[in-house]
């Protein structure tokens, strides 16, 4: 019963669906680098595998997340990127940020780097939300 009230929350909740989403696209985004590393070299490998991860994002926010813009593909995709750039600039500034602050309080170095990291993910990943909500899939009878 636990399970099925937690996947019935999930599909009512934009913010879950938006976390599982993203949680999937990461999911893909790592594990086809294995294979594509078969093939070219490990920094292609990553690139390639960012792509498939960021339309595998797009594909899943845009069906699931925020279902019913009324937008262009083509508007959609393009905000899309820019938002994620947005996302990436604040995970880097924020985690960049905690970590010198954690370090000027005589943290362990690898922690201090983990919790900074941590902190710019979850800030970054907020700034996308919202960034996708108001920007990218955003419709005129949503406020």
């Amino acid at each position: 019963m636990r399970l099925a009230a937690a996947i019935a929350r999930c599909q009512e909740d934009p913010r879950l669906r938006f976390l599982v989403g993203g949680g999937v696209a990461a999911l893909v985004n790592w594990l086809v680098r294995f294979p594509l590393n078969l093939l070219v070299p490990y920094g292609a490998a990553v690139v390639l595998a960012m792509a498939i991860g960021m339309t595998c994002g797009f594909l899943l926010y845009r069906a699931w997340v925020f279902a019913g813009s009324e937008r262009s593909v083509g508007l959609q995709m393009r905000d899309f990127v820019l938002v994620n750039l947005g996302g990436m600039a604040v995970t880097l500034l924020v985690a960049v940020a905690a970590r010198w602050l954690l370090l000027a309080f005589d943290m362990v170095p690898s922690l201090a780097a983990a919790l900074a990291h941590a902190m710019g993910i979850a800030l970054g990943a907020v700034a996308n939300y919202l960034g996708h909500r108001h920007i990218t899939f955003r419709s005129p009878h949503r406020s």
